[in-house]
């Protein structure tokens, strides 16, 4: 009815775009200078705020205001490789999107572990 789940919990949308993670979520109606705040910390991208929705219909058969208010978290794991500094968030049309640089440097290619008979 309003724009998000009735347990409180933001919907994600996670994906690899190239070498960089993309999350999506849903922010209708959220004002995210003032209520949404997104940090990185000990390996972990947090996305956490306040929402605020009020409703009131006023007509020949009555008046009826309806509000939901609380606080919602998520929290995503920062890939391995991935610098703190280079997340990004940006936010249009409702939705926030964070952008983690995954560089391939780093990684060790697979290797073949010889088996050795005894």
């Amino acid at each position: 009815m309003f724009g998000f789940e009735d347990d409180g919990w933001l919907r994600l949308e996670e994906f690899q775009e190239g070498d960089t993670l993309v999350v999506r979520a849903e922010l209708p109606d959220v004002d995210v200078d003032k209520d949404v705040q997104v940090t990185v910390d000990e390996g972990v991208v947090r996305i956490h705020g306040h929402r605020e929705v009020r409703s009131e219909h006023n007509d020949q058969e009555g008046y009826r205001s309806e509000f939901r208010y609380g606080d919602f978290d998520r929290t995503i794991g920062l890939p391995p490789q991935a610098s703190a500094d280079d997340v990004k968030a940006t936010y249009a049309d409702g939705i926030l999107e964070v952008r983690i640089p995954c560089p391939e440097k780093g990684r060790q290619k697979a290797s073949k572990v010889p088996i050795t008979k005894t």
